[in-house]
């Protein structure tokens, strides 16, 4: 087993399990003590795994935000293809809302620059990304700039968003469940993706399947309020159904 694999199957038990011991995994793997202890080390700087004594919690169970940069570094591929499938739900012309996130960050890279569009945005990254293009037109929301996620956040967000109405609305998430729908960790965020859905025509959701079947502390939206879910084909089959049931178009990219 190359060191990849081993890391991917370390994640996935932590986050299938809650928390992994450095014995067990070693024991299981085949490997010494300190092979695992590398990988959990390895891990933790991608952002994914905390490190405890003897082992490893998944950030999820944590409560834990991953900064901007070490969550640009997780699944680049699988982000690509996301957003090479939500190109498809871009009008021909008229008003795009993006919001902050690295997946919607690969959107906005990936929009056409042959349309007409108006991009409202209150992510930094995405709005130096879309600003130099003559064919669209860049609002960038205001308000308190949060520097775990370049987000801006806050009331001035929120009315501003009040006045708008767009097309659709591009979303990230921290967590979606079928149990207790969208999620993200702060409160702040959860009050200006809430208000991005109210202010949108339809709304969609750009999320790799690590997040799916994930709950945080906030609560942002129903899987009914969403239109659609582009994911990537880690997803399974079942779970994939069961949010479809719920009303939103599940996308396997």
């Amino acid at each position: 087993m190359y060191a990849e694999e081993r890391q991917q199957h370390i994640l996935d038990r932590a986050r299938a399990a809650g928390r992994v011991e450095v014995n067990a995994l070693a024991e299981d793997l085949d490997v010494t003590p300190e092979t695992v202890r590398r990988d959990l080390t390895i891990l933790e700087r991608h952002g994914v795994l905390r490190r405890v004594h003897g082992g490893a919690i998944p950030v999820e169970r944590l409560g834990f935000e991953p900064g901007v940069e070490a969550r640009s570094e997780r699944f680049v591929a699988e982000k690509e293809r996301i957003a090479k499938a939500a190109v498809a739900h871009l009008p021909d012309e008229g008003t795009v809302l993006l919001d902050a996130g690295t997946t919607t960050l690969r959107l906005a890279e990936q929009l056409p620059r042959d349309r007409e569009l108006t991009i409202v945005t209150n992510s930094l990254e995405i709005a130096a990304s879309v600003a130099t293009h003559p064919n669209f037109s860049l609002y960038l929301l205001g308000g308190r700039v949060r520097g775990r996620t370049l987000a801006a956040v806050g009331s001035w967000v929120i009315d501003a968003l009040q006045d708008v109405f767009v097309d659709v609305a591009f979303l990230g998430t921290n967590g979606l469940s079928v149990e207790r729908g969208l999620t993200t960790p702060d409160q702040s965020e959860a009050a200006a993706k809430r208000a991005m859905i109210n202010a949108a025509r339809r709304s969609v959701v750009l999320t790799d399947h690590t997040k799916i079947g994930v709950d945080h502390f906030s609560r942002f939206a129903d899987l009914s309020d969403i239109a659609a879910v582009i994911t990537d084909n880690g997803l399974d089959p079942e779970t994939a159904s069961e949010i479809e049931a719920l009303g939103p178009e599940v996308v396997l990219a």
